[in-house]
């Protein structure tokens, strides 16, 4: 594990121990084009003093950095898209309830919804935690989570929504 690493776990564990409410578990399921696939493990959510933490637990990915967001609706199915079925397309967009308009940095100005990155290590595995601190548990009944193919980099530039790929795993926050 690299040195930031270490220091952005530790500063999680540190939130996690200001914990305040029951954690919530979302099980997170490979999607496509035709439906909601297999199980790839769960995402954690706690909430701390900082923000919510949200802690994976997941296997079967692509190892590098994924886009990592809340999405506005409680849905992994897919939708037509620009005349073709796309994947957890009726999950919507990021969700964004002050109508920013713009993609941004966990702790910015931009959708509410953006996460910090989602780092997959060379095993397929997703476990480090990530800190959202603009994020309270209420903001995630009726919502989705994403993971992304690609990167973000928590800009519209040069390419929407942080330059991430198509959605390849989601989860509904469970009621």
């Amino acid at each position: 594990m690299r040195i930031h690493q270490r220091f952005a776990l530790g500063l999680i564990a540190a939130a996690v121990a200001g914990t305040t409410q029951a954690d919530i578990s979302i099980p997170m399921h490979a999607v496509s084009a035709d439906g909601v696939g297999e199980s790839m493990g769960q995402v954690t959510v706690s909430e701390s003093e900082y923000g919510l933490v949200f802690t994976p637990q997941l296997k079967g990915l692509e190892q590098g950095v994924h886009g990592f967001h809340v999405h506005q609706n409680a849905s992994c199915e897919p939708a037509e898209k620009d005349g073709k079925m796309t994947a957890a397309a009726a999950a919507g967009g990021h969700y964004d309830p002050e109508n920013s308009g713009h993609h941004g940095t966990p702790w910015g100005d931009g959708h509410l919804g953006d996460l910090p990155a989602l780092y997959v290590d060379a095993d397929g595995t997703a476990t480090l935690p990530v800190l959202a601190p603009r994020l309270e548990m209420d903001d995630l009944e009726g919502r989705a989570v994403m993971i992304h193919a690609g990167g973000d980099n928590y800009s519209d530039q040069p390419k929407p929504l942080g330059g991430g790929g198509a959605r390849m795993a989601c989860g509904v926050v469970p009621k």
